[in-house]
């Protein structure tokens, strides 16, 4: 497993510290850039409470909802690091999926891998498949934060973007989106619905028939830090 380190230089932050200058509101994303940006990399600090379904819009249209998806699923059978198409076909790729690990008197303490056997949504060889990169799990749990915070990166490039992702330096997943093969995507028409720059937005996943409470709990938050952005090229 290797851990890598970044250079900060030439990050500046998307929030001011006091305000939302700069961002909207807008329905089932919560917030949204008002700028928009082509290849970047982009910082943050995250810290979900358990469970909460939310995730970072990248290439996101100003008002439609379509755009890449990366995801911070911290639920039962949740993804992190992963992808997943608003609005694009809805593809799904993930290296893998996460369930809680809970003490003697049933209080989740943790995580660890989830069970295909016994998963709501399980990570199939097609969803890896069409990763480029794929992060193991024991690596990727041997590095996260339970209850605390841990950084996300993103970083996309080309106007068909290479969206490449990593939690607390542990690379998570690499996506070709030129190259990408799932039911219904089309690339050329998704970069003319997107575009080669886009907007960044956070998500609020609303409850469903499916997971109901399990997907986002009662009272539960997620909460965002030293949010940064470098443009490159």
């Amino acid at each position: 497993m290797e851990i890598e380190m970044f250079d900060d230089d030439g990050f500046v932050p998307l929030f001011d510290g006091s305000t939302l200058k700069g961002w909207h509101a807008a329905p089932r994303v919560y917030l949204v850039s008002d700028l928009a940006f082509g290849d970047f990399e982009l910082s943050l600090e995250a810290r979900p409470d358990w469970p909460a379904d939310t995730g970072i819009m990248i290439r996101r249209r100003p008002d439609p909802w379509e755009g890449f998806q990366v995801l911070l699923d911290h639920r039962e059978s949740g993804g992190i690091g992963g992808f997943f198409g608003n609005g694009l076909a809805s593809f799904s790729a993930v290296p893998f999926a996460v369930r809680s690990r809970r003490d003697a008197h049933g209080d989740v303490v943790g995580l660890q891998a989830d069970d295909p056997a016994t998963s709501t949504e399980p990570v199939t060889p097609d969803k890896i498949g069409r990763l480029g990169h794929a992060a193991d799990v024991e690596d990727f749990l041997s590095v996260w934060r339970w209850g605390n915070w841990n950084e996300l990166r993103i970083r996309a490039v080309g106007a068909l973007p290479v969206i490449t992702t990593w939690v607390n330096g542990l690379k998570i997943a690499e996506l070709n989106t030129a190259t990408l093969e799932s039911p219904d995507y089309d690339p050329e028409a998704v970069l003319a619905t997107l575009g080669s720059s886009g907007h960044i937005a956070f998500e609020v996943h609303d409850n469903d028939a499916v997971f109901g409470d399990a997907r986002w709990g009662h009272g539960a938050a997620c909460r965002w830090r030293n949010i940064r952005i470098k443009e490159l090229g």
